[in-house]
């Protein structure tokens, strides 16, 4: 006698076979390859036999075109001695951050030095140590960070 969970299994199986579709291959005028299962957009492509492994991959997104080269006539200009001013503006303030965080790498170095120097009566085990260490470690590797991004921005500048 069959019981319900072998007419589940029977359905199931019965179910799988039918569940693939036709894969077609497609090139267009430019040697473009894609492949799809959708009958409609498959007019003119070559149909790929069922033995086949197939993997499916997401499309790529579509890019957007390209921005115009040349600004238009009514834009807005800035004049060279403006634009100069801007970028030692910029300068002077980049280089007021990474002084401050220079300083504040060098105060998380110390906190990080002056705790790996302690040891307390329950850290026997070295992973409460590091437990303990970590987030000093996580600070120094934050101003860490932000020095380096800070000298990139000021070696990109003009």
């Amino acid at each position: 006698m069959k019981t319900p969970m072998h007419r589940l299994l029977l359905l199931l199986t019965l179910l799988a076979g039918s569940a693939h579709a036709q894969v077609y291959k497609c090139v267009d005028e430019e040697g473009r390859v894609t492949y799809t299962n959708d009958r409609t957009i498959a007019k003119g492509c070559t149909q790929l036999s069922q033995d086949q492994p197939v993997s499916t991959i997401p499309a790529p997104a579509a890019r957007p075109s390209p921005a115009p080269s040349a600004a238009p006539q009514n834009f807005p200009r800035v004049s060279p001695d403006a634009q100069r001013e801007r970028d030692q503006s910029r300068r002077q303030i980049l280089e007021k951050e990474l002084a401050q965080e220079e300083s504040a790498l060098a105060e998380a170095q110390k906190a990080l030095a002056d705790q790996e120097a302690v040891r307390y009566g329950n850290e026997r085990n070295y992973q409460r140590v590091l437990d303990r260490l970590a987030p000093f470690k996580e600070k120094v590797e934050q101003h860490q960070r932000n020095v380096d991004a800070l000298k990139r921005e000021l070696r990109e500048l003009r």
